[in-house]
């Protein structure tokens, strides 16, 4: 007996539209997942340029670089927090691009999923190891005696924020590794917008400190903003004065606006670049 059909046309027991693309969207997480699972050294090397940051600037250069207003280790924790979850995003890029000249999105093409799903899937992969990365730099940072000085709540909306952010910037990884023609390009395209932008900022060393038309950029970086809010809902900030711009005096909501105005634009723009490379 043939299944009943609704008065929309849709088959009885057909799953709806958003159901399959949220199954579709967990069903390539999961893959994604366990190939992180069977490649440990993946997040090996996730957390050890981290680990080896905080070690270089707080027992090699902590003692040369003075911060008013805090110590340097509670400084510098939120700037590394913050670069850990911008240069993991990466992770997204390099995989799409490994995974268009391997030819897995070919093979995912085949299937009936929703085009988004694959991309989806690796952004929520590469969620998943930042959230691993926090809690290991987390513990490197307790080691060398980082506190956090808040309420539990605060320190949640912290590592909340931290999530956040580099969520929206993976789906501009994402993006930009289905640009290039090879995942040997992505390392170096890549670079080229996560340095300035994380070594141009506040998180590793006060902006003030920093020459006229760098300090304007500093003050103005979303990375700067989102530095300043994780030191101030961990409580590191001290007595260290702010920056009297708006997006260091409103720093929770300058990355708050910012991780919106970057999935409004990228997410489209990702999925649309799929669909193209797709339809080839």
């Amino acid at each position: 007996m043939s299944a009943a059909v609704s008065a929309t046309g849709i088959r009885a027991g057909t799953p709806s539209l958003p159901a399959r693309w949220i199954g579709d969207g967990w069903t390539v997480t999961k893959r994604n997942l366990i190939k992180i699972k069977r490649s440990p050294d993946m997040i090996i090397f996730a957390v050890l340029q981290p680990i080896m940051f905080v070690l270089l600037f707080s027992q090699v250069y902590g003692g040369s670089i003075a911060v008013a207003g805090t110590d340097y280790t509670q400084f510098l924790m939120a700037g590394i927090f913050a670069q850990t979850v911008v240069f993991g995003s990466t992770f997204s890029g390099s995989a799409m691009a490994q995974d268009l000249k391997e030819g897995i999105i070919d093979r995912f093409r085949t299937l009936p999923m929703s085009p988004s799903a694959v991309l989806i899937g690796r952004t929520n992969a590469d969620l998943a190891l930042n959230a691993i990365s926090m809690v290991i730099m987390m513990g490197t940072g307790l080691l060398v005696g980082w506190r956090v000085n808040t309420t539990p709540g605060r320190f949640l909306a912290a590592i909340a924020l931290l999530l956040l952010f580099s969520y929206a910037f993976s789906w501009v990884m994402a993006l930009l590794g289905m640009s290039v023609r090879s995942p040997e390009t992505i390392n170096n395209a890549s670079f080229m917008i996560l340095f300035p932008i994380t070594f141009i900022s506040n998180a590793f060393v006060q902006s003030s400190n920093l020459p006229g038309p760098l300090q304007t950029f500093a003050d103005w970086n979303p990375v700067s903003a989102l530095v300043q809010a994780v030191r101030e809902l961990f409580g590191n900030l001290g007595t260290a004065p702010v920056p009297d711009t708006w997006p260091m005096q409103n720093a929770v909501a300058t990355v708050l606006i910012g991780a919106v105005v970057m999935l409004v634009i990228f997410v489209p723009l990702a999925v649309r670049k799929f669909e193209s490379i797709s339809s080839r």
